[in-house]
């Protein structure tokens, strides 16, 4: 019988996890089954405890049962309690669940595999979320000189800030506050681009060098609002977050089966669709 595993949310057919693994199975010689289980608002630990306790080894969670996903399992890593998310549960060999989180590590592979600068740079985060708490401690850990948050909202920032202060050098700001100050690596966690937009921010932002870059944690098919934007200021190192996404996928995948995929023909053929 193959090893069963599954993504969950609400909703959930737009979901290219099972895809995903499904390379990466293949890829791997790993036998094993990766669905897309969509649950009713209100019914998550019910149908989740249902998942394990019939044979099933391991889920990815999306949204809306982040939050849910972190106050489930029986641990959690030290990354997922810092983050406060889990995005990947585990069934362990005594049967008990731990909850992690991959997005902040597949964002870094992703960004060094598109040659973002990240060490002694100047980063900036567009976003106080929770997909922007998850990628703070590994953004640090990678000893850039300033990691700037700027939200709508200051105290939300300024809270993120807090949080990190001892992983590095940290602040926040208002999006007002960013007249006059130019960044290496611009990180777009709104999701100012699912609705066609852009975050305020003033055009100055972009470093006048060859290895500035725009990032968007969101992906489509064409550049995103904020990477078309980032473009007509002569940015020319544009990722959105496929790669993230896949670069995350591949660290649950190893989390479960022990061995890490090559993401790189996964994002390939993923683009190719």
């Amino acid at each position: 019988m193959q090893d069963r595993y599954a993504v969950v949310g609400n909703p959930i057919a737009h979901s290219k996890s099972p895809a995903i693994h499904t390379l990466f199975a293949k890829q791997t010689q790993q036998k094993l089954s990766y669905e897309k289980i969509l649950i009713e608002l209100g019914h998550f630990e019910k149908d989740v405890k249902r998942f394990f306790t019939s044979g099933g080894k391991g889920l990815n969670v999306t949204v809306p049962f982040k939050e849910n996903a972190f106050t489930f399992p029986d641990q959690l890593t030290p990354r997922a309690q810092l983050a406060g998310a889990v995005n990947t549960l585990i069934q362990q060999t005594d049967g008990s669940i731990l909850g992690d989180t991959t997005d902040g590590a597949g964002l870094i592979n992703d960004l060094q595999r598109n040659c973002f600068l990240l060490k002694n740079a100047k980063i900036l985060v567009l976003g106080a979320g929770g997909a922007v708490r998850g990628i703070l401690e590994p953004l640090l850990a990678q000893q850039p000189k300033e990691v700037v948050i700027a939200n709508r909202t200051v105290a939300k920032a300024q809270m993120l800030a807090d949080i990190f202060d001892n992983y590095g050098n940290i602040r926040a700001c208002g999006f007002d506050d960013l007249t006059g100050y130019e960044f290496d690596t611009v990180i777009n966690g709104t999701s100012a681009s699912l609705a066609g937009e852009l975050p305020p921010v003033p055009e100055s932002i972009f470093a006048n060098n060859k290895n500035t870059g725009a990032y968007d944690m969101m992906y489509s098919k064409k550049l995103t609002p904020f990477l078309l934007w980032a473009k007509q200021q002569n940015v020319s190192l544009l990722t959105d977050g496929l790669g993230m996404l896949v670069g995350q996928a591949a660290e649950s995948f190893q989390l479960w089966r022990g061995v890490m995929p090559d993401i790189t023909p996964v994002i390939d053929a993923l683009r190719n669709q």
